[in-house]
């Protein structure tokens, strides 16, 4: 069975259960995915994108639910939105057609995630970053050195893209993005932000459209829809990376910027 097969509900279901005990680093509950002749999972191998050659994802990051699926969507999210689980530590693109594409997800640890709905009123491929106030006044130690922010790039904590969320006219400073920290998707770990391996953003990416609907599982709501793998994955300590990784002479060398067609 590949990522994209379609799958009754009854299938999806129990693809779900037989899934319960997984987490960020999980042993195969069934067989392990089919790798492709290079050894890595079909949908997360080596790829070029505006101009970089981005590495493959080690299966041992993918075992389990730990990997973008798709089948028939059983949430409570309508058509053409994004329903996010921070509980089960999965995103779904639904569509219009009752299907959806659920990806694994890193979310902010706890008392730091997004909650409710808002927009994605913009998408942006190989975004800048900049610390937040309130991400400067909480955790000076781990954003202080970033301050004046790190361009787009391979450098960039928003990695290869950024979904930007909205609620009204106004930036909620959240976002979706893609990230090169693998450990974090399947767990909680970010400022509050929802991580996707970056295989995987740029796959959605290029399946949505703007403005568009984002819902943000309820506890209750993740415990109705997705029972068995609630609360599935750990929190993890703030990553503190040295400035000197991403803004001295030798990193910025190495990276000359992305190539991006604005047209």
């Amino acid at each position: 069975m590949t990522m994209a097969t379609q799958m009754t509900r009854r299938a999806f279901g129990a693809m779900m259960l037989g899934t319960a005990a997984a987490c960020a680093r999980p042993e195969p509950a069934t067989l392990p995915p089919t790798p492709l002749p290079q050894g890595f999972v079909e949908g997360y191998g080596p790829i070029t994108d505006a101009g970089y050659n981005l590495p493959g994802i080690p299966s041992r990051y993918l075992r389990g639910v730990n990997r973008r699926m798709s089948g028939i969507y059983n949430g409570e999210a309508p058509p053409n939105s994004i329903d996010v689980d921070p509980y089960a530590k999965f995103l779904y693109h639904v569509r219009a057609d009752g299907t959806a594409t659920r990806y694994p997800v890193g979310v902010g640890r706890a008392g730091k995630s997004i909650r409710g709905t808002a927009t994605i009123r913009l998408k942006r491929e190989w975004p800048g970053w900049t610390p937040t106030q309130n991400m400067l006044r909480t955790e000076p130690e781990v954003y202080e050195p970033f301050r004046a922010g790190v361009p787009g790039g391979l450098r960039s904590p928003l990695g290869a893209r950024a979904l930007y969320l909205y609620r009204g006219n106004r930036d909620t400073y959240y976002r979706i993005h893609g990230t090169n920290d693998l450990g974090s998707i399947g767990n909680s770990g970010s400022a509050g932000c929802i991580r996707m391996f970056n295989q995987d953003v740029i796959h959605l990416y290029d399946q949505i459209d703007v403005p568009m609907q984002v819902l943000i599982r309820s506890p209750e709501e993740s415990l109705r829809v997705d029972p068995e793998n609630y609360e599935r994955g750990v929190e993890l300590p703030p990553m503190i990376i040295p400035a000197e990784d991403l803004l001295g002479p030798e990193a910025v060398a190495n990276d000359s910027g992305p190539t991006i067609d604005e047209a």
